[in-house]
């Protein structure tokens, strides 16, 4: 099993960034370009990922009372992971994504997975940043 972490500090509310990481309908906003999710029946999602062009049947949950997401495949195991949102001090935030690969041919690489960690963190704060006025 291989992991991956990242965190990043918001200028918002808890709150906010959860509402807003959350929006199972605005998912898309956020994720890596080439993970696209559809809802099925909730807690079933399918993720399709534009470079391998498959659909992955998976399940998502949000813990609204503890700001926290979680996903994983249903039928294969291959991976799982959670987003957790925590206060800091006064309208700030820190956002962890926690990646598990339990498939090695899953893991698409340290560099890969830092990389998409990063730039979903970025994409996410530039949506809950406050607006400059």
């Amino acid at each position: 099993m291989t992991e991956y972490e990242r965190s990043r500090t918001m200028p918002a509310q808890p709150e906010q960034v959860f509402d807003r990481a959350s929006d199972v309908g605005r998912l898309d906003t956020w994720l890596p370009g080439e993970l696209h999710v559809e809802i099925d029946e909730p807690p079933a999602v399918t993720v399709h990922e534009d470079h391998t062009d498959q659909d992955t049947p998976a399940l998502l949950s949000a813990r609204p009372e503890q700001m926290r997401l979680e996903w994983g495949t249903r039928d294969r195991g291959a991976y799982a992971g959670w987003l957790q949102v925590a206060g800091l001090d006064e309208g700030t935030s820190e956002v962890t994504v926690h990646l598990s690969f339990f498939d090695e041919a899953h893991d698409p690489g340290e560099r890969a997975v830092a990389d998409a960690l990063d730039a979903s963190l970025r994409r996410l704060e530039e949506q809950v940043r406050p607006a400059a006025g």
